[in-house]
């Protein structure tokens, strides 16, 4: 094995669309990256981003052996450019969250013989008993989705539980799918993975252990004693906690590479797997949050990330278990109506110009002479309501503001809906909380100015074009060091800063700790109007 200043770690993403890894020295820096796309390298399969959508538009799979392909298609790039895999200390990944993969009976004695001479593609033709597997954007499991909240006595005890209300892309419920609907199929499976768990095991030449983070994301893991909910399991399909095998720590070794990639590619016999994770977990720990901290990404739709320590599930949104922290949580929220909105009042009430928006939001006080919008153009996520409501400082509902007061009214209406909704899942606004920003929308130094001040902390801007892999090589660096105790945050210390963008105006903890209560009282006014 080559030294430790030649060390690099590698950190994959088997995302929708594509396969990406990213290499980075033990500087952190990023020395090489990848990637395959799925359309276009791979047209055998005929995708459409990485997925086909089926005629009844609600279900949408991929086929298994393309993210395999993908795998020989990445590894022979990285050989041909002349990366030099023999440097390789340890490597995790991420998958697309939800996804699940069906191992055919007698695949695992596949796994750990694979002959060298052969591509992956080849040697895992018969391995799977499901060919196509039903990915996130999969909604057709709503019938099954029914049956596990009646069973366990409603959404919110699902969510106590697993972190989450029953949702039809998480993959306890299409697991319970293919067990009703191909008996055949389920019966000759052997062992079921995440598509992070799968992407683990073709690395490991062995089954790799689902981990605490990414199984959060599945309806059937217990959040708190971080285990297989036994009422779950039941209610799910038969056999579920032999066929899901026991899961782990997000920062655990899983072993080293298979020889397959010793031999075929060069790599190290004493090179580490570390557990992968989901891709949302894996960009948290590429935007490396720490407790207190939030991310927001400002675009089509907005996703918010949170760092927590005692979360509360709720309706809306989701719970995991933290990637990078075993004993903290991780929280995403997301909001449909995002830079569309924006976009709307920017044209209707900015004269299309980001400038004069900006100055609006510049000329207007903070707390908007207490006038609130709610803004929901499409039906919105969080909370479940459409149309668009504006209550002046008396809490009446009146039916248009000024040009000025209806921008400010839009932006503090989606900060304000964030921090609310943050809140009430256990996010707690601490000395040294940082918001980090990202998307189209953390350009507009206005529009962020407004995020600090309801947040009452510093906005940072940050680039994740890579968050996910990058995540996943940072988790690997840590994987090493992770038994004895040092921290994720202290093995990353080194790596590039956030940019400061902007820091809260001295008053507005006072106007925003008031306005968020008021906004809570009508969001629930909105709620009660939108029902049919």
């Amino acid at each position: 094995m080559s030294s430790t200043e030649d060390s690099v770690y590698l950190g994959f993403d088997f995302s929708t669309q594509q396969l990406k890894v990213v290499a980075i020295d033990q500087n952190l820096t990023v020395v090489h990256q990848y990637n395959v796309q799925f359309d276009s390298e791979l047209p055998e399969f005929r995708t459409q981003g990485g997925v086909h959508i089926h005629p009844d538009k609600l279900t949408v799979t991929s086929p298994v052996l393309m993210w395999v392909k993908a795998l020989d298609l990445l590894l022979d790039k990285m050989k041909r450019a002349g990366f030099d895999f023999s440097r390789v200390k340890a490597l995790s990944g991420s998958g697309q969250q939800h996804g699940s993969v069906y191992w055919r009976t007698g695949a695992n004695q596949t796994l750990r013989q694979l002959d060298p001479e052969k591509t992956l593609h080849q040697l895992l033709q018969g391995s799977f008993a499901v060919a196509d597997s039903p990915v996130w954007m999969d909604s057709s499991s709503s019938v099954q989705c029914q049956f596990l909240q009646s069973s366990l006595g409603g959404a919110q005890r699902v969510a106590d539980i697993t972190g989450s209300r029953a949702y039809e892309r998480f993959t306890g419920n299409q697991i319970a799918k293919i067990h009703q609907s191909r008996p055949d199929q389920y019966q000759d499976t052997e062992r079921i993975s995440l598509v992070s768990s799968f992407a683990a095991s073709l690395f490991l030449g062995d089954y790799a252990a689902i981990d605490y983070s990414d199984g959060s994301g599945m309806n059937l893991l217990d959040i708190r004693t971080r285990n297989w909910s036994g009422i779950c399991l039941e209610t799910t399909a038969p056999e579920l906690d032999r066929l899901l095998g026991d899961p782990q720590p997000s920062t655990s070794i899983l072993g080293s590479v298979s020889s397959y990639y010793v031999s075929r590619y060069g790599f190290s016999d004493d090179c580490r797997v570390v557990a992968f994770t989901g891709d949302n977990p894996a960009s948290l720990a590429g935007m490396r949050l720490q407790e207190g901290d939030i991310a927001v990404s400002l675009g089509t739709s907005d996703t918010v990330f949170l760092w927590i320590k005692d979360p509360h599930p709720a309706l809306e949104g989701h719970v995991f278990c933290n990637p990078v922290h075993w004993q903290a949580y991780m929280a995403l929220l997301c909001f449909k109506n995002g830079s569309l909105t924006r976009e709307r009042i920017r044209d209707q009430c900015a004269e299309g110009s980001w400038e004069v928006f900006s100055s609006a939001l510049r000329d207007t006080p903070l707390g908007n002479h207490g006038n609130i919008g709610f803004y929901f153009d499409a039906m919105e996520i969080t909370p479940s309501a459409v149309g668009l409501y504006r209550f002046n400082q008396d809490n009446n509902k009146v039916l248009c503001f000024s040009s000025q007061v209806e921008v400010r009214a839009l932006v503090e209406g989606q900060f304000l809906a964030k921090r609310l909704h943050a809140e009430r899942l256990g996010y707690k606004i601490i000395p040294g909380t940082r918001v980090l920003a990202t998307g189209g929308a953390s350009t507009n130094k206005a529009i962020l100015q407004v995020l600090s001040d309801v947040f009452n902390a510093p906005v940072y801007t940050i680039d994740v074009l890579n968050s996910a892999c990058l995540g996943c090589s940072y988790r690997a660096v840590h994987g090493l060091v992770a038994s004895s105790g040092r921290s994720f945050s202290d093995v990353v210390k080194n790596a590039p800063e956030p940019q400061l963008a902007v820091t809260p105006n001295p008053a507005a903890q006072e106007v925003y700790d008031q306005m968020v209560k008021r906004y809570a009282r009508l969001e629930e006014r909105v709620l009660q109007e939108s029902r049919p």
